[in-house]
């Protein structure tokens, strides 16, 4: 499909999203180098003192799931507090959302012009003064990354125009921009150019060897896909079920479930037309809870085909038609840059869906949705 000519790809309408997604490891090792550089380590470090009191993250969409994945990590290394909250929910109910006393929003776009964006800055800093600001976006001329230039509550991290998507989905941007706040945690340069290297290495392979399995998987006659993550990785799998949602304009129905909370009511849904993508944790006491379930599910038959993404995957919990994505030379990396590989494997899914039911992935809704959100008046009040 790459060897193709470009029109030939425009015409079929994958060339945007096709080329974002394979150029992910490539884009990955750019912003690592990127995020080692003296000058922008002190600028992240910067955005942390004084040290804040809670720090939030936000976005809308697939920028929200980015704060659901990073949210852990940096709560475990930086000793902060730390949580998700949707932008539209800043915008709404700030008073009742928003944790009290000096705390860092950060917040995560691709373009940087939605209207909850600047929306949501533009609120908090005249209603919520004390806190401090850090925007991480793709786009230098987007809104979020002009409009506070001049103001010192506001730190700016650009990343390379590569991955500021044009395809309406996002996909290196999303990885991209995931990377970039894991940035926060401090880690010696070396070291995490080293880290990223080996999943950029790992997901190189999985493109090279498994896209084939996986467009397998995605012509199959499934109607239903429970993504199943734990901790970040519910994340990921928040933002691999609307890839597919989206992708597909709705004709597959999609749910996103921790491994534990799938036994509380979602597991009734699973019948012989339902993929079922999991994300495996590397930590073995994470993933003892997670192949508990699998085996239940293998049990009661629950489920069609699976896809199950990590390393070192266990045998008896694979059926003959089920795919195993190994993720080789990962057991030594932290648990959040596996996220990145798992979210990859989603956006092949969808996107080879897409086309099997004869979509455009570059434009999959058919003008229902637009890859910025149009604009909407902001209303004051007492939120």
């Amino acid at each position: 499909m790459l060897a193709a000519p470009l029109t030939e790809q425009r015409a079929r309408g994958y060339a945007d999203t096709l080329r974002e997604i394979l150029q992910q490891p490539a884009t990955w090792l750019g912003t690592a180098d990127q995020l080692s550089q003296p000058p922008l380590r002190e600028q992240l470090q910067a955005a942390l003192v004084p040290r804040p009191s809670h720090i939030v993250l936000t976005g809308s969409g697939s920028s929200m799931y980015i704060g659901e994945c990073l949210a852990p990590s940096l709560q475990l290394g930086l000793g902060i507090p730390a949580q998700a909250i949707a932008a539209g929910s800043l915008l709404t109910h700030w008073r009742s959302v928003l944790p009290p006393g000096a705390g860092l929003l950060i917040s995560l776009a691709r373009s940087g012009d939605s209207p909850e964006s600047c929306g949501v800055v533009d609120r908090l800093m005249a209603d919520a003064p004390d806190y401090r600001h850090l925007v991480i976006t793709c786009n230098a001329n987007g809104k979020l990354a002009t409009s506070y230039r001049n103001d010192s509550r506001v730190t700016v991290l650009v990343l390379d125009e590569r991955t500021n998507d044009r395809s309406l989905v996002m996909t290196s941007s999303f990885t991209n921009l995931l990377l970039a706040g894991f940035g926060l945690v401090q880690r010696e340069g070396n070291d995490a150019i080293a880290a990223v290297s080996r999943l950029a290495r790992s997901v190189q392979h999985v493109f090279d060897a498994q896209a084939d399995a996986l467009a397998t998987i995605a012509r199959g006659e499934f109607s239903n896909v429970v993504y199943l993550g734990s901790g970040g990785a519910l994340g990921a799998a928040h933002e691999c079920a609307l890839k597919m949602l989206e992708m597909t304009g709705g004709a597959v129905v999609t749910m996103a479930e921790t491994y534990l909370g799938l036994r509380h009511g979602p597991m009734s849904s699973l019948d012989e037309q339902t993929l079922v993508v999991g994300f495996l944790s590397p930590d073995p006491s994470v993933r003892a809870y997670e192949l508990d379930l699998l085996r239940e599910l293998s049990r009661k038959q629950l489920g069609m085909t699976r896809v199950l993404v990590g390393e070192d995957i266990p045998a008896d919990v694979l059926g003959p038609h089920d795919v195993a994505v190994e993720l080789a030379g990962l057991a030594a990396i932290d648990d959040d840059l596996p996220l990145l590989a798992d979210v990859a494997v989603g956006q092949l899914l969808a996107f080879f869906r897409c086309l099997e039911l004869g979509g455009q992935p570059d434009t999959p809704s058919q003008g229902v949705l637009t890859r910025v959100v149009e604009h909407f008046p902001m209303h004051s009040g007492d939120a």
